[in-house]
């Protein structure tokens, strides 16, 4: 088993925290998780990744471990949030890393792309959405509602994301084996959105969602001009982002490896082992092989 370190960072005047393993001469990979969780999703996968790469799975502010300032002290945008992992890779050194996305750490990792097309070597996305095709109405119509109006019947019904209930109902749905996910996942999520403020915090977030969708041509643009390597490690039950989200990356990038497993939305939980495996084989097959790529 290889090892893994929690540490801090002071990144623009905040601590975030962040796991990492691995020799820091190997090629990088930075994990990016979503909402509502934190690196402790990737838990399990950094060691089973650490033995040939540098792995870093950063909490984003507002998550996890790293800080949580309220929204009038921190501006909750996922732009804000890619500066501040741009500022964290740039503090450790890594200048050129594969990208593993989950979710909100999909939004995350198309600005980092976008921002230096020359940094990133690979994209692993699980359940991490690029195209309109893969959002599932029957969830986001809740999220669209409240971005078009904040009133108190929108508010209402978005702030049942952040209930206990519907968090462990993200890491059970689709899941065949409900068993295999621990509730340590959900009630450690809950714990750490539960926070003092932090409700206004998810708000914030789930309003600036609304900034993604119109990157989405510029990010197609990127794919199909370099060619990035791709894998889509998808769990296909998923209620919030449909397997035609993971098919889609075919359009743009040529040998896009798609793989649907019968999971959900955290597939890493009750699949780890499968994921970790195909996503050792592709970085081994893509990373170590893949020549540097002129600066644009």
């Amino acid at each position: 088993m290889n090892t893994t370190h929690h540490r801090y960072a002071t990144v623009q005047g905040r601590q975030m925290f962040y796991r990492e393993a691995g020799p820091t001469d190997a090629p990088a990979i930075v994990l990016l998780h979503g909402f509502p969780a934190s690196s402790y999703m990737f838990r399990d996968l950094i060691p089973a990744l650490a033995d040939r790469y540098h792995v870093v799975a950063p909490d984003h502010i507002g998550f996890g471990f790293s800080d949580a300032p309220g929204v009038d002290e921190f501006d909750y945008t996922f732009d804000n949030l890619a500066d501040h992992t741009t500022e964290l890779l740039g503090q450790l050194g890594i200048e050129r890393y594969a990208v593993y996305v989950h979710d909100y750490g999909a939004p995350i990792g198309w600005r980092l792309a976008l921002r230096k097309p020359d940094a990133v070597t690979a994209i692993v996305t699980q359940n991490g959405n690029a195209y309109d095709s893969g959002f599932v109405e029957g969830f986001w119509k809740t999220i669209w509602d409240y971005q078009h109006a904040q009133t108190p019947d929108t508010e209402a019904a978005i702030r049942q994301a952040l209930s206990l209930d519907m968090i462990k109902w993200q890491y059970v749905t689709g899941t065949p084996d409900p068993s295999l996910v621990s509730p340590d996942t959900w009630n450690h999520d809950y714990a750490l959105v539960s926070r003092p403020g932090n409700d206004k915090v998810q708000l914030a977030l789930f309003r600036d969602y609304a900034t993604n969708a119109p990157m989405y041509p510029r990010l197609h643009a990127y794919l199909r001009d370099t060619q990035v390597p791709v894998l889509a490690v998808w769990g296909r039950n998923d209620p919030i982002f449909g397997p035609d989200g993971a098919s889609a990356f075919a359009d743009d990038v040529e040998d896009a490896e798609i793989h649907l497993l019968d999971g959900g939305h955290f597939v890493l939980e009750s699949d780890g082992d499968e994921v970790a495996r195909l996503t050792h084989n592709f970085l081994d097959r893509t990373v170590t092989t893949r020549p540097r790529q002129p600066q644009r």
